[in-house]
């Protein structure tokens, strides 16, 4: 995938956060979890452009690892939500699965750089 499709979908999953976390009920709670759900879901794509204007092979691993952990918190929340019953997990199931994609790309991506920026690293080749 190139780095317009990822722009395309993180920015896509941005949308459909802002939607679940406009649909929520407006207890107490649901509005604290939703706030932090809409920060760190929208964090993602927007941390994602940053990356590609990285200066550096260490700088674009800085930010893609602020990429992971926007995305691993905003699947953290939409749990929290099914877990408390605020949703139902049928109706989040397609973003927690997007979300989960987009992480996976993510660590890869950055797994990936950091191999081609030290190819002697301990993990790169055990012994």
């Amino acid at each position: 995938m190139n780095a317009d499709e990822f722009k395309r979908r993180t920015k896509a999953y941005a949308i459909r956060v802002v939607r679940l976390a406009e649909s929520l009920p407006k207890s107490g709670s649901a509005a604290v979890i939703g706030r932090q759900l809409l920060r760190a879901g929208t964090s993602v794509g927007a941390n994602y452009r940053s990356v590609c204007r990285a200066k550096s092979r260490a700088d674009f691993v800085a930010k893609l690892t602020i990429v992971e952990e926007e995305c691993d918190e905003s699947l953290y929340w939409m749990e929290l939500l099914i877990e408390t019953n605020v949703v139902k997990a049928d109706l989040v199931a397609d973003l927690m699965k997007e979300g989960n994609e987009l992480l996976a790309m993510t660590v890869a991506s950055a797994r990936s750089a950091r191999f081609r920026n030290n190819p002697q690293s301990a993990i790169a080749n055990p012994k």
